[in-house]
């Protein structure tokens, strides 16, 4: 697996800004309040712990001791754990892990370069190229099974996934009580039973808030089953400055931040102890037209600005990365890719989203998908730095050198030069060799690279996919009589 570990980092907020815009986001959170739409015992659990409720208009208010407090007893460490164990992520503060974007509904077809929408095979397809690819270290449905069921939607993007790849999944789309409890019956099925996948859970789930300040009741509730089973289950924000938000970068975060602290003090308040996340795709609004920028310098400060809060948390930092505005893959996906990587790098996220999704993470493009592992692998090899120390210093060698030779043919030459970094889309060849092949493009190499993979691979098989079989037909059984 090629995750990254660390050696240089940036900061984009200092010591005194994080603890500023902790304390605003504390003040927003006693004196403005959040929408929580729950039942009474939930809102009597919170009263019950010092927060105000508005029963009637659905709002609470946590005075700051209440929100610390229950900060404190989410983990900052804990695994994601995968059917194949050489798969498994710590989430360490020390290992960060790329993964898919989330929920596109259009993908370019590999053979023709059209566009058309989502299915439930072109996700399976989407998830065993990912499953190929080492730099994909687990994986979001990042295109919907449009073509089937919409009540039971996720339960089909979980089947398809399972099928496609033995490695952790992210069952960021079962947003409400129906497609939790099926994606916890379908995960214990494949493990063996549920205390199996309390002990190794092999998904793990986000609820997004609705900014600004509120969340949906159906995801809160959701986001409890997902943790009585034992799931990690994170909030994630995707406000958008101008919009959603305050038009400043400040007034974002803190609006930003007020929403996930609320989301995961509501979770470690019901189930204590549960493994949670800090996630946000936050963003602007794009003047001209009203959507949203995708890749400008404002997006590339929150993603920082997210990690940064994150780790003050002590918690695992889940940042929304790559998915340029881009309408192909060019230029133009290439450059906000390339700084949105960076940025989440060196800012140590621990999950980065983003692989994948161009125009806007709305399409799905296999080609671009190997693209931005090629930029994953450029930006990660960077952020190792160079180990110093007598065996690289290579005082030995250059003394036997000298001057004016080569160092070619010397043995430590030959232990060391395969840790060169390689490209597998970047073409290095000459002109003239370049012109005899075709001129062909990055992004045509990377599109023969994904065919390639597809016509291969073969991903680990599907343990007990009968019994997975059945159960999503049940779900189709009880939708289909409400």
């Amino acid at each position: 697996m090629n995750h990254v570990k660390w050696k240089s980092t940036m900061e984009v907020l200092t010591t005194k800004e994080i603890n500023t815009v902790h304390e605003a986001s504390l003040h927003i959170l006693e004196k403005t309040g959040i929408l929580m739409p729950l039942d009474n015992p939930r809102y009597d659990r919170l009263q019950d712990l010092g927060a105000k409720v508005d029963r009637e208009n659905k709002r609470v208010y946590f005075p700051p001791n209440v929100i610390e407090d229950a900060l404190k007893k989410a983990p900052s460490n804990y695994t994601l754990c995968a059917r194949d164990p050489e798969n498994d992520l710590p989430l360490d503060g020390e290992h960060g892990y790329l993964t898919l974007d989330g929920c596109g509904n259009q993908v370019i077809d590999i053979d023709t370069g059209d566009v058309c929408l989502s299915s439930k095979e072109s996700l399976g397809n989407a998830i065993r190229l990912a499953d190929f690819l080492p730099q994909i270290a687990f994986l979001w449905p990042c295109i919907s099974a449009q073509d089937c069921n919409p009540r039971i939607q996720p339960l089909h993007e979980l089947h398809a996934m399972l099928l496609n790849s033995s490695k952790h999944i992210q069952a960021m789309t079962a947003v409400d009580p129906v497609n939790a409890h099926g994606t916890v019956e379908i995960a214990a099925a494949v493990v063996g039973g549920k205390e199996n996948l309390k002990n190794r859970p092999i998904i793990s789930n986000f609820q997004c808030s609705i900014s600004p300040l509120s969340y949906d009741g159906h995801g809160l509730e959701a986001a409890l089953i997902f943790a009585e089973a034992g799931v990690p289950t994170g909030f994630m924000i995707m406000p958008i400055g101008c919009a959603t938000a305050p038009a400043t970068l400040a007034g974002e975060i803190a609006l930003g931040n007020a929403e996930i602290i609320a989301g995961m003090a509501f979770l470690q308040i019901m189930c204590p102890g549960t493994p949670t996340f800090y996630g946000s795709c936050a963003t602007m609004m794009e003047l001209k037209r009203g959507g949203v920028t995708c890749g400008g310098p404002e997006d590339f400060i929150l993603q920082a600005a997210a990690a940064q809060m994150a780790h003050f948390y002590q918690v695992p930092a889940n940042i929304g990365t790559f998915a340029t505005g881009a309408k192909a893959s060019d230029w133009h996906a290439g450059v906000e890719n390339s700084i949105s990587g960076a940025v989440s790098m060196f800012s140590k996220a621990d999950m980065m989203c983003g692989a994948g999704l161009i125009n806007g993470a709305s399409t799905f493009s296999f080609e671009q998908c190997v693209m931005d592992c090629e930029i994953y692998e450029i930006l990660r090899r960077v952020t190792q730095g160079c180990d110093v120390s007598p065996e690289t210093l290579a005082l030995e060698v250059i003394d036997q050198v000298g001057p004016g030779n080569h160092y070619m043919v010397e043995e430590h030459t030959v232990k060391h030069l395969r840790e060169v970094w390689q490209p597998t889309v970047i073409d290095r060849s000459l002109y003239d060799e370049w012109v005899i092949k075709g001129k062909p493009s990055p992004e045509q190499i990377a599109r023969e690279k994904a065919k390639e993979i597809l016509a291969k691979h073969q991903p680990m098989k599907l343990q007990n996919a009968q019994i997975v079989q059945e159960i999503i037909n049940e779900y189709e059984k009880k939708t289909k009589r409400r």
